[in-house]
């Protein structure tokens, strides 16, 4: 990439396909979408370069199904979801929502946009306005969106307060007064009070404990089923995006490295990085040992990434072609998308599934000592 003044100049290969949702309606689709982030510098503060946030990422979410979107922090998981939803600006790409271009709609008919469109934030108080009561927080949009009535504005917050868990004579309590589990169920009663098609969950359980967290899974599992929502599940852990994602896409600094659907994606993971994420979870049943693939090195920075592929610095499978060449993401199987020059000796390399090179996956010795023949 090169910055010129205020022009973005990009030189990639060719242009990747779109990973399709393959059967069903699609409801959204994301076609090269990328977002850069101005740096500014100098005393006129002007532009000296760009975060490169989200760079060329395209794929479709089916009507129903919950897309999970996993990756570590900084990746670009949470700015490609406020992007999706015009939080942010986009540098490039489009989204199609519904049939609709999200990025190209007037500000009028975005705003009826908006009301399919919600987000569940991953801190459930800072994204809680703490001077309003929850009944007046779940029922602003509502009010935004032509709900004059004061009555019936009520009467359909204390409905979805009720559908979520809280008590309907809570609605007078303030942020402060509630756990962190109740106010997180407050957020996805904001979401769910304008009935939208689809909601961007932005970790939702990250920042709770491990017991509200399932009860919180098990809430939106509820709901997508009781509403016909569509889910883009933003999460780091990787058996909370498998106990709840239809399909699952890997990013890694701004881009797509791998796209499946859930149950083959953790079966037969085809990239180096999505194996070294998936080695990282523990296994609960303490007769198996598993050894994990420990990435060496650093993220590098998404101002400066590494050229051809961008996970080469840190792949145990590197060759000369991954830094003269960025990967195309390329269809591998049903459904299965990957961008790795080399995804088709991954599993011979580094092994496939819980089976990883160099784990011993072994009993754990007696406490009383080896057996007796």
């Amino acid at each position: 990439m090169t910055v010129t003044g205020e022009t973005i100049t990009t030189t990639a290969p060719a242009t990747p396909a779109r990973a399709s949702a393959g059967g069903g309606e699609t409801l959204l689709q994301v076609q090269h979408l990328k977002t850069y982030f101005p740096i500014l510098g100098g005393i006129f503060r002007r532009t000296v370069g760009y975060v490169q946030a989200v760079d060329d990422i395209s794929f479709d979410i089916k009507r129903g199904e919950t897309f999970g979107l996993v990756g570590e922090s900084g990746c670009g998981k949470t700015t490609t979801g406020r992007t999706i939803l015009r939080l942010n600006k986009a540098t490039a790409g489009k989204v199609i929502f519904d049939g609709k271009d999200v990025f190209a709609l007037s500000p009028r008919d975005l705003k009826k946009t908006r009301a399919d469109m919600q987000i569940i934030f991953q801190d459930p108080y800072s994204s809680l306005n703490p001077r309003m009561p929850v009944g007046d927080i779940i029922g602003e949009g509502l009010r935004v969106h032509g709900m004059t009535d004061r009555r019936e504005r009520e009467k359909t917050v204390q409905y979805f307060m009720s559908v979520v868990g809280l008590r309907k004579e809570w609605v007078r309590r303030y942020p402060h007064e509630f756990s962190g589990g109740q106010r997180q169920r407050i957020g996805v009663a904001r979401a769910l009070a304008l009935r939208p098609k689809f909601i961007v969950c932005d970790e939702p359980v990250s920042a709770l404990d491990v017991s509200v967290q399932s009860q919180v899974l098990n809430l939106l599992e509820d709901l997508q089923r009781e509403f016909g929502l569509t889910y883009l599940f933003i999460a780091h852990d990787l058996s909370v995006v498998e106990y709840l994602s239809d399909r699952v896409g890997v990013m890694y600094l701004g881009k797509l490295a791998e796209l499946a659907p859930a149950e083959e994606l953790y079966k037969n993971p085809l990239h180096p990085y999505t194996k070294a994420l998936l080695s990282a979870i523990p296994n609960p049943d303490p007769a198996v040992r598993k050894q994990r693939i420990v990435l060496q090195g650093d993220v590098p920075s998404p101002i400066n990434p590494p050229s051809g592929c961008r996970f080469r610095t840190r792949c145990p499978i590197a060759i000369d072609r991954c830094a003269a060449e960025e990967p195309a993401f390329r269809l591998m199987g049903q459904g299965h998308w990957v961008a790795c020059h080399r995804a088709e000796e991954s599993s011979v390399l580094m092994g496939t599934g819980s089976t990883l090179i160099g784990t011993a996956t072994e009993p754990t010795p007696s406490r009383n000592g080896p057996a007796k023949s």
